[in-house]
């Protein structure tokens, strides 16, 4: 999956705009920023440059917080969606939103017979068939689909790969086929299915799919008169070209009052969850997974009810993170700068956390307040343990786990990223279970490769590694 696309591109710089709008008090200039994206007589990305500056109106809306589905007056300018903003207590779930002008109503057709077919005399495609799907007209194997079940045979069988597969993305990428197709042909989501994973938003090419942004409740509670503590994601580590100690210096300079990070609350979460599951081994229980990933938990409580009693119950590190800010701050405002969509849904229901930045929004604000992040000074880091930062990638939760566990001997599984066929294996561990803990995390690669990070997932383990090896043990 590619990390940087041009959806990517103006999503990242339109969240840079609007910061700076907000921060240089020209918010009523927001009505503009369609207009200098796509000038007229410039080159449009879709049919013409009015639709690509309906979607940046709409994009616009998301990152303000907004459900576009929630439209009800075109005419709403979006200085009027600034002050619903401005005025809004806290976010509202749910935490992402299909803009429908800009899906592309994507065919479900899974196999297309391309202009690479040479309709031999093999034909392997239609003797091969199950369905007798496979007709030959004018030279040229045709599909009916109407007969097709999708079981890519045909693929399969052409000795000239003419015949390709082609996904609806965003349905392709949901594990738990939370979105489809409404009565338009236009996506939209379950929210009773969905976990917040965020790989639609990700899957699809035309940025359809949007998170609904808390940048503005965290812009305002940054100009206010209370104090504001990030509490940073381990996944954070390895995201920008700079030490851990001079991103603390730039989230300071941003105007956070305090940044603590959650990898302490990583190793609350480690010893608890050993210690829990040294209890259930005594008790003769088969196997126990983790839940540090809230896209996990929100799977089993959804689709697979006959894993929820192997759950651990131990809460998760953002939970004590939180927990412990609230304790020595009770009326701090508390901010989570993390990777991934799911976070936002888990500190909805979390009154130890407030507010939750993306690091890609986190990004975007240190270009729009032209903080060099490479520049800062090194801020003195929290003694935390390397194996708290360590959570950030698969297998860094088994290994901080293992370290506090005393009498039993554990046999690890580790479930790198939910996808339809990892779930499958999973349904069956209640039966089955090669082994008795088990490490799942939605994203292959851990948090550092969540739908909200801006460095490649490979460069940022490079630069984690680096950094925990620096680290005391």
């Amino acid at each position: 999956m590619n990390y940087v696309n041009n959806a990517t591109l103006i999503r990242r710089e339109l969240i840079t705009r609007l910061s700076t709008l907000f921060v240089s008090k020209k918010l009523d200039n927001l009505e503009r920023i369609p207009l200098e994206l796509f000038p007229r007589g410039g080159t449009s990305v879709r049919c013409c440059i009015y639709k690509d500056r309906a979607m940046i109106r709409y994009r616009l809306m998301a990152l303000m917080g907004h459900r576009v589905e929630d439209e009800t007056d075109e005419l709403k300018s979006l200085k009027d969606y600034v002050k619903d903003a401005l005025n809004r207590e806290k976010p509202q779930n749910p935490f992402l939103t299909v803009i429908g002008e800009a899906c592309s109503a994507c065919v479900r057709v899974n196999y297309v017979v391309t202009d690479a077919c040479q309709g031999c005399v093999a034909r392997p495609c239609m003797l091969n068939c199950p369905k007798e799907a496979i007709e030959f007209v004018n030279g040229r194997a045709h599909i009916m689909h109407d007969k097709c079940i999708n079981c890519g045979i045909c693929q399969k069988e052409c000795p000239y790969h003419a015949i390709i597969y082609m996904p609806v993305p965003c349905e392709e990428a949901c594990p738990v086929d939370a979105i489809r197709k409404d009565d338009s042909g236009k996506e939209e989501i379950d929210y009773d299915k969905c976990t917040y994973c965020g790989k639609c938003m990700r899957a699809c090419p035309f940025g359809a799919i949007m998170e609904r942004s808390q940048l503005m409740d965290v812009l305002k509670a940054l100009e206010s008169n209370r104090r504001c503590v990030a509490m940073i994601a381990p996944s954070l580590v390895g995201q920008f070209s700079a030490s851990l100690g001079r991103v603390v210096t730039a989230l300071k300079k941003l105007g956070f009052d305090d940044v603590t990070e959650v990898a302490g609350g990583a190793m609350e979460t480690a010893d608890h969850e050993a210690h829990e599951w040294e209890s259930r081994m005594a008790q003769e229980d088969t196997f126990m997974t983790t839940s540090c990933c809230p896209a996990w938990v929100e799977t089993v409580n959804k689709h697979l009810p006959d894993l929820k009693p192997y759950v651990s119950e131990t809460a998760t590190p953002l939970h004590y993170t939180g927990e412990r800010v609230r304790k020595n701050d009770p009326e701090a405002v508390t901010v989570f700068i993390g990777p991934c969509v799911s976070k936002r849904h888990e500190a909805w229901k979390d009154d130890t956390v407030d507010l939750v930045l993306s690091i890609e929004e986190l990004g975007a604000l240190f270009v729009a307040l032209k903080i060099d992040v490479q520049k800062m000074d090194e801020a003195v880091l929290e003694d935390v343990s390397p194996a708290g930062r360590g959570f950030a990638v698969t297998g860094g939760a088994t290994e901080a786990v293992r370290k506090n566990v005393t009498n039993h001997t554990m046999k690890t599984v580790q479930i790198d990223g939910l996808d339809k066929q990892s779930l499958r294996e999973i349904r069956r561990y209640p039966k089955q279970c090669p082994g008795n803990f088990v490490e799942v995390m939605s994203c292959q690669g851990g948090c550092i490769a969540g739908p909200n990070v801006i460095n490649n997932p490979r460069l940022a383990l490079r630069q984690l590694k680096k950094i925990l090896n620096q680290s005391n043990p």
